[in-house]
């Protein structure tokens, strides 16, 4: 069986960007920026794109475009090991959690994007009148089932459209709508009352707030930028393995780490400005989903054309929800179809009702030992296996493929950037394992036990004991 490939590199560019740009860009981002010091957070938190993201995106990318495999078969095959290739179903088990939850908020805005309509045609979004008990009925039970299933319905049609008729033209026509409904929007929210007070929330560089909470600043700012680059649950090894040609990989990761900054910002110049023109204080808006469904959701509802603004709104996060959910679902098809040979029609199809399952209890949100399914696994659970993904796959690339990986590196990149493969390699391969395990850590209150620099030691000592076993076993290969 022919194996797919993208049809241009823009296409590759632009389907990366839209898995990394999706919910925690448009409505995430602006609220943990505010929060955090303005834009001396956003000095972090670039600092953290540029030396953590950046390297862990073409840390994935060297894998995938050597492997030429989803994630099973290209650590399996790069390290000649299965206990790689084992390895490498964590990552399918990541997507299958990510696209769990993930369906589940994507089914909201469809609802949300669809109420919005209809007022255009006449009739009062429902969620005008009142917008936290609308959202609390519509957030779990058989309607978030049903929206779940018809979202999850969406994005299994563009994977199974295959990757340059589905993903690819897919990824087209949605970035391009995404960063230009933005643009639309931001331009127009700047014209508003307020405005003005609102980048100063936004933006103002609060260095003092940075400086007294560096350490507390520092875990959004991680999490932030590597949830949003869609790092550690294998996807851009999977898209990467789709490409057929050699060309540059830090180029191509460099861009796709601004157009994901890039639509973060540009939300926050949307949202900020149309809540500060409207009398509400963002400080008293909570983050998270029942901001987007709450706070602004109920904004909309005091403008003259609030049908209209909400419409597009919520249009544009549809479709930067949807750029992303099909990333995740292309993970486990990707690995059905190179493992076991199942055309792509029936993967999807396996995939998908795999998912119904799985998102549908979610969507359920059953509470088990006192904690909601929806919040474990949308928070916690895949907070930690994003890291954790990560940091062996960076390991990976350090240890195991070595001098493999600066070839790749190095395969059509321009001279400068081929200067740059041996810091990255040291880069990938020690120091930034070594930071993701103390994240690690940090998220089981590991610091608040032993202290920060105990816990730091605690990083460096498991960072070393891993380093020093993949360089035992891969000598003894």
């Amino acid at each position: 069986m022919t194996r797919e490939t993208w049809a241009t590199r823009a296409g590759f560019i632009l389907a990366a960007a839209g898995s990394a740009v999706g919910l925690g860009n448009i409505w995430r981002f602006p609220w943990v920026t505010a929060d955090n010091g303005g834009s001396a957070f956003l000095l972090v938190y670039l600092g953290i794109v540029l030396l953590v993201g950046v390297p862990g995106l073409l840390g994935e990318f060297v894998v995938g475009r050597r492997g030429k495999k989803s994630p099973v078969g290209a650590l399996r095959d790069l390290s000649g090991s299965r206990a790689w290739g084992l390895w490498g179903v964590f990552y399918v088990v990541t997507a299958i959690a990510l696209i769990s939850f993930y369906s589940v908020v994507g089914g909201w805005i469809l609802r949300y994007f669809g109420e919005s309509a209809l007022g255009l045609a006449g009739a009062e979004p429902s969620y005008f009148a009142a917008p936290g008990q609308y959202f609390g009925g519509a957030s779990a039970g058989l309607d978030a089932l049903g929206f779940h299933l018809l979202f999850l319905g969406l994005t299994a049609l563009v994977v199974y459209a295959g990757v340059r008729r589905g993903i690819e033209l897919g990824t087209k026509v949605m970035m391009p709508a995404v960063l230009a409904l933005l643009i639309g929007l931001a331009v127009w929210a700047g014209t508003r009352s307020g405005a003005a007070e609102a980048y100063a929330f936004y933006l103002s560089f609060d260095l003092a707030t940075v400086r007294a909470n560096f350490f507390d600043v520092l875990a959004p700012a991680a999490g932030q930028a590597l949830f949003t680059l869609s790092l550690g649950a294998g996807t851009m090894i999977t898209y990467a393995s789709y490409i057929d040609e050699d060309r540059s990989l830090p180029f191509d990761g460099t861009v796709i780490a601004i157009l994901n900054t890039l639509v973060g910002v540009l939300a926050g110049l949307v949202v900020f400005p149309l809540l500060f023109s409207l009398g509400v204080d963002p400080s008293q808006t909570a983050p998270g989903p029942g901001a987007l469904f709450v706070g602004l959701a109920g904004a909309f509802s005091q403008l003259p054309a609030g049908a209209l603004v909400a419409t597009a709104f919520f249009g544009v996060v549809v479709l930067a929800a949807l750029s992303s959910s099909i990333s995740m679902l292309e993970i486990p098809v990707s690995f059905l179809v190179d493992e076991y040979g199942l055309s792509r029609q029936r993967a999807v199809a396996l995939v998908t009702t795999a998912v119904v399952v799985t998102g549908g209890i979610c969507a359920i949100n059953p509470t088990i030992a006192g904690t909601g399914v929806f919040g474990f696994v949308a928070g916690p659970l895949v907070d930690t296996l994003l890291t954790a993904g990560l940091t062996a796959v960076l390991t990976f690339v350090g240890w195991v493929m070595g001098r493999d990986a600066v070839a790749e590196f190095r395969s059509g990149a321009g001279d400068f950037s081929a200067v740059l493969a041996t810091p990255w390699l040291l880069a990938a391969g020690v120091a930034i394992p070594i930071f993701l395990l103390f994240t690690l850590l940090t998220t089981f209150n590991v610091d608040a036990s032993l202290g920060f620099w105990p816990t730091v030691l605690v990083a460096v000592v498991v960072g070393a004991a891993a380093f020093l076993g993949l360089r035992t076993e891969r000598s003894l290969v």
